[in-house]
């Protein structure tokens, strides 16, 4: 099925908005322990989206371990669409987010918007496929997929902090950001489903990093702002690295190229800059994505293997950077 008719399929779902979603819990102080009690989907067994819920796209997404990602959004009030930043979605929002592979759904994540601030939770699929339960403190599984042996690592609610923390250090999302939503016409979709107000102009977008159309130094900064950005940014956890992957960072040496780490030790392998323009092998950066060792691999969390596509790219991308 194609994008555009997948978008047009969603929009006949998305209206009317629907009144089984339990909105109290999503504002409640405590997090249901079963999926199913939101009324997010109206059939478990089939994942089928309440119509109140609007489906998404990320146009670069974040790897984890090759699983398949399904995202909605629910909101009580349509969101005037910034193009800085995360959207900025009203209390009583919620972002559901499943992984996959193939048909076996692992994990639930649910981020709320509460009077508090947002807040996430894990919810992981049992056997039967019928429903999925809270796991605060996150789980081990190993699961056999495709891709081999995946030890899957379901965050607990700390971890979720690590990377969902915003300039002020509250919790924020992360993806439904304008430039990253900004693809095809999903923006339209969205303000007919009711997400947005209005369609903003002149929104910017950052392209998909695996379409070969697009230039390789854009490929590789979508790569590197989608997985690196949400800690390596101004104001963000890794922010005294002075390494900043996100996608708007035009400077040379805060992209990596030919900067030395702030703090040499485990992660560094020896090696003296983070990007060695024209070496792959002498770049901090490709030593740290192609490991699985938790001192040394970046991201830190996420992944428990090596993305060899993501690797290939930004190899390619240093090896045609200019001494």
């Amino acid at each position: 099925m194609g994008f555009k008719l997948a978008i047009i399929l969603g929009l006949l779902l998305a209206a009317p908005a629907h009144a089984e979603i339990n909105t109290a819990l999503i504002t409640d102080k405590r997090p249901p322990r079963a999926l199913s009690e939101f009324g997010f989907f109206t059939d478990m067994a089939s994942v089928i989206p309440d119509p109140a819920l609007a489906p998404y796209e990320i146009s670069s997404p974040l790897f984890t371990d090759y699983a398949d990602k399904s995202r909605y959004i629910f909101t009580p009030a349509p969101v005037e669409p910034g193009l800085d930043g995360p959207l900025a979605f009203p209390v009583g929002s919620a972002l559901i987010k499943t992984f996959s592979y193939g048909s076996v759904r692992v994990e639930t994540r649910v981020m709320m918007h509460k009077e508090t601030g947002w807040v996430g939770y894990a919810y992981v699929w049992n056997e039967d496929q019928t429903d999925a339960s809270l796991k605060i403190a996150g789980a081990d599984l190993q699961l056999e997929t495709e891709y081999g042996t995946i030890n899957y690592r379901v965050p607990n609610a700390n971890q979720c902090k690590a990377c969902h923390v915003g300039p002020t250090k509250a919790m924020q999302p992360i993806g439904p950001k304008i430039r990253n939503l900004n693809m095809g016409d999903q923006l339209a979709a969205l303000q007919q489903a009711g997400v947005l107000a209005f369609l903003p102009d002149n929104a910017p977008a950052v392209p998909n990093y695996s379409d070969n159309s697009v230039s390789l130094e854009q490929r590789a900064r979508a790569y590197l702002d989608a997985n690196c950005a949400h800690c390596h940014a101004p104001g963000l956890p890794a922010d005294t690295s002075g390494l900043y992957l996100n996608w708007e960072e035009d400077r040379p040496v805060h992209i990596g190229i030919g900067k030395k780490p702030v703090a040499a030790g485990r992660g560094s392998g020896g090696l003296l800059v983070d990007i060695a323009p024209g070496d792959p092998d002498a770049s901090i950066m490709i030593f740290r994505m192609n490991s699985t060792d938790p001192g040394i691999m970046m991201p830190e969390i996420g992944r428990s293997m090596i993305h060899d596509e993501g690797l290939s790219l930004i190899s390619a991308y240093i090896e045609a950077l200019e001494e």
